[in-house]
């Protein structure tokens, strides 16, 4: 049985619009002046906890400005985005033949799993990993290893049944620490050159093409 994990922003879906517009409310909470969009799109994918000092929270902020976000977020921010087109087929038609589909996110479950309810994801997915509130799982590869832990067959089945999809090196490099590999996106967040680098082991443009690659990699080709 195969199993494919999928990466949640900028990959299923287009989360910019909401976290933009959460961050833009937390930054001006805590008084920090509002980043640009530029600076604001480094930031999705990685930790929070990681990203923010790297632009000028400081550290004894970080909690303060995570927290306010999460409040916007939940019940704002979370439902401002958009499913990328041709996902719901793609994922309807793995899931016909059969795969096991999973999601594996940085985002805090709490988050993630009235995202995936929201936008009509959840009824593909037999796993819906994400981080904890309390940062205890937050990086990608404690993420997918509660994802491996999550599918039917064991943590120490054949690795290459799983593959991982993202748009980020974070997904890469958290699927390789685990022996898996991942194909990297680029209608996200991230650059094919960010994506080869970290060690994908193909890159593709569309939706279309990942359909393509997927159902050669079932096929054993």
């Amino acid at each position: 049985m195969k199993t494919i994990l999928f990466d949640l922003d900028g990959t299923l879906c287009d989360s910019e619009p909401g976290i933009a517009a959460s961050l833009q409310v937390a930054f001006e909470a805590q008084g920090y002046p509002i980043p640009s969009a530029s600076t604001i799109r480094r930031l999705i994918g990685p930790p929070f906890a990681e990203g923010l000092p790297s632009i000028g929270v400081g550290q004894e902020d970080v909690d303060a400005v995570i927290s306010s976000y999460r409040e916007h977020y939940q019940q704002i921010g979370a439902f401002l985005g958009k499913v990328y087109p041709g996902i719901h087929e793609l994922l309807s038609a793995l899931q016909a033949k059969g795969v096991v589909l999973g999601v594996a996110t940085s985002k805090p479950e709490a988050s993630a799993h009235p995202i995936l309810d929201y936008f009509d994801l959840s009824r593909y997915f037999m796993i819906r990993a994400g981080a904890t509130l309390d940062d205890s799982r937050s990086k990608k590869v404690d993420v997918i290893a509660h994802a491996l832990n999550a599918t039917p067959q064991s943590f120490d089945a054949e690795r290459s049944n799983v593959i991982m999809i993202g748009d980020r090196h974070h997904d890469v490099e958290g699927a390789a620490a685990h022996g898996i590999a991942c194909v990297g996106v680029t209608w996200g967040y991230g650059s094919a050159k960010e994506l080869s680098r970290a060690g994908a082991v193909t890159v593709v443009d569309t939706v279309a093409a990942l359909g393509v690659y997927l159902n050669r990699w079932l096929n054993g080709q």
